[in-house]
């Protein structure tokens, strides 16, 4: 990883209870245009930080898997549902489907995602900075402020922000 990637995720763990209580107050005061700002602010972190410079979610975060993400990944791999799921996975605490190890299977040494086309849904949406409704999704980008460098930028320029 980059070493100002690693500067970010460092400031984030850093002011990891400051960033906590920073979007619990922004979540209460539930600001109007805060869809708005997060994507401009995710465009702005994205226009600068490369995925394929870092791949820290591949390396450390397993994605929810659902039936429809199974039956993709199947299919890409020309074997049957079943045999990917006893082959690829494992059922968490939750009860949900994740990969039995990380760092994912499918990533390349190069970074790219051998499975690109078919990934599950959940890398299809990470790191979720990109979408409507942010506000409910305030303890999702804290916790992925932890994890990917972008959210980790976005986080600290919200802060600068002067919404609470």
């Amino acid at each position: 990883m980059l070493a100002a990637y690693q500067k970010l995720l460092d400031w984030s763990k850093k002011n990891k209870v400051d960033n906590k209580k920073f979007l619990d107050k922004l979540k209460k005061q539930k600001p109007q245009h805060l869809d708005r700002l997060i994507q401009d602010l995710n465009d702005s972190a994205f226009s600068e930080i490369d995925c394929l410079q870092c791949a820290n979610c591949c390396r450390t975060t397993g994605p929810l898997l659902l039936n429809k993400d199974i039956d993709r990944l199947a299919k890409e791999l020309k074997i049957r549902p079943a045999t990917f799921t006893e082959n690829y996975l494992k059922i968490d605490e939750d009860k949900d489907y994740v990969f039995k190890s990380m760092p994912c299977m499918f990533l390349g040494s190069d970074h790219y995602c051998k499975v690109y086309e078919a990934r599950p849904n959940a890398c299809r949406e990470y790191p979720h900075t990109h979408q409507r409704d942010q506000l409910q999704k305030l303890p999702l980008t804290f916790q992925n402020s932890l994890i990917c460098p972008a959210v980790a930028k976005v986080l600290m320029e919200l802060k600068t922000e002067k919404l609470v």
